[in-house]
């Protein structure tokens, strides 16, 4: 099978590489990227443990084939904060036990980062709809619903602030 040439950008790194076209973007990411942020789970797209933005829309990249990332600009978690310090989302998951045992919590801070920027003032019922893509195994809901309001009221209350 020829291979095709693929330009994206990943986490606002320029990156060209030869790939399939049958190469899924998740596999492209961890495997030729080493961006392994994003973790492989069900790989059907149900559990949302793969979510990553892609031109600022969350997208399960399992079921991406990397061709179609072609030209696309590509955040996963490590994109998030890229100077290596936990952003808003990260520390409220953390002070509010959102983490379980961590495996879908990329998935969800990804998925809830995109959420927050397309409602940045959610309700308990927006932010469980927003989510309902992203399986926890641990059955944590409640931690992560806590955690993505409270990061929802942080940033509000910061933006309130700077104005």
């Amino acid at each position: 099978m020829s291979k095709m040439h693929l330009k994206l950008t990943v986490n606002g790194k320029a990156e060209e590489l030869l790939v399939e076209p049958r190469e899924l973007l998740i596999h492209v990411l961890r495997e030729k990227l080493n961006v392994t942020g994003p973790h492989i789970g069900c790989e059907t797209s149900h559990c949302g443990a793969c979510t990553v933005e892609m031109d600022g829309k969350s997208v399960k990249s399992c079921t991406v084939f990397a061709a179609q990332a072609n030209g696309a600009e590509v955040t996963t978690i490590e994109g998030l904060s890229p100077l290596g310090e936990m952003n808003v989302l990260q520390n409220a998951f953390r002070e509010h036990h959102g983490l379980q045992c961590g495996f879908c919590t990329p998935g969800m801070i990804t998925r809830a980062h995109r959420l927050l920027q397309e409602n940045p003032t959610p309700t308990e019922e927006d932010v469980r709809f927003g989510m309902a893509g992203n399986l926890c195994r641990c059955t944590g809901y409640q931690n992560i619903v806590k955690s993505i309001m409270a990061a929802a009221s942080e940033m509000n209350a910061a933006k309130e602030a700077a104005e």
